[in-house]
């Protein structure tokens, strides 16, 4: 209980950090708040609790990876311009902008007080790998289902597999590189059956469905069971390599293991409604 405690209160603390380090009052007033992926902060807290000595250079690692992977995200909601589009529509996509960039700069400056040269070359690598990827997944540039799958897993997942590389961690990054797939896909599932698109889905679509008027509104009920098969065959072998690699670590704590047996819950309502709409 001591541990799980201690787990906890180091994720309060580095929220609480990141919090204010993403405080600014301006951008607090014009820009929606940045979201904070809880999940990937305690993968990021339990991998380096298990492998950095220095807990103050583990909150450091923490704080940056976070703020790196938070002004990524501000950024994919930056929206091109639209026909008739008003100056207040077109100031909001410029503070977005700057908001990634403001966010960017604290990661480097955090970096830079660390004088850490090795993790800001990992990091620094892990950010290309992650446009590479979006630019792919945006534009549909995969030629095959397992491309397309693979380019998805390291947009979630590369700056993390930075770190555990740090620290010749290849077991924490099988689990946690799955994990936040699993979110991923299971995300992307929840907004094709909404919506009937998804970034994904409509990548998907095209891989999938070469024949199809790619332009059609609508996907026939066949279809859209098509494409989600497809992707619960993806989930399942995820969660399957998430259960091997998690009896590999030696750092699982009852948090992660809570916060599993959420996502395996959500994971198998998803399969129970995608079944009963069959």
């Amino acid at each position: 209980m001591i541990h799980l405690l201690d787990i906890q209160n180091k994720l309060d603390g580095t929220r609480e950090l990141l919090l204010e380090k993403l405080s600014h009052p301006y951008l607090m007033e014009h820009v929606e708040s940045p979201f904070i992926d809880d999940d990937r902060l305690l993968l990021l807290t339990s991998l380096l609790e298990q492998q950095e000595g220095n807990q103050e250079r583990a909150t450091s690692y923490t704080l940056t990876t976070m703020l790196l992977q938070i002004a990524l995200d501000t950024h994919e909601h930056v929206h091109n311009s639209l026909p008739g589009e008003g100056d207040e529509s077109h100031k909001q996509r410029q503070l977005t902008v700057l908001a990634g960039i403001y966010y960017s700069g604290l990661y480097y400056k955090l970096l830079a007080d660390l004088e850490d040269v090795d993790m800001i070359k990992r990091l620094a690598t892990g950010v290309k790998e992650v446009n590479e990827h979006k630019i792919s997944l945006y534009q549909k540039d995969s030629g095959a289902i397992d491309q397309l799958m693979e380019s998805l897993k390291l947009i979630e997942s590369s700056l993390l597999g930075k770190v555990a590389d740090h620290y010749q961690a290849a077991e924490w990054y099988e689990f946690a590189s799955n994990w936040l797939f699993v979110k991923r896909l299971l995300s992307e599932e929840t907004l094709f059956m909404n919506t009937g698109h998804s970034l994904l889905f409509n990548a998907l679509k095209k891989i999938a469905l070469p024949k199809m008027d790619q332009k059609a509104a609508e996907l026939s009920s066949e279809q859209q069971k098509y494409l989600l098969s497809i992707c619960t065959r993806y989930i399942e072998f995820s969660m399957t390599k998430i259960k091997t690699a998690s009896k590999k670590l030696s750092g699982m704590n009852s948090l992660l293991m809570e916060r599993l047996d959420l996502i395996t819950g959500q994971y198998q309502s998803m399969s129970k409604k995608f079944a009963e709409e069959g």
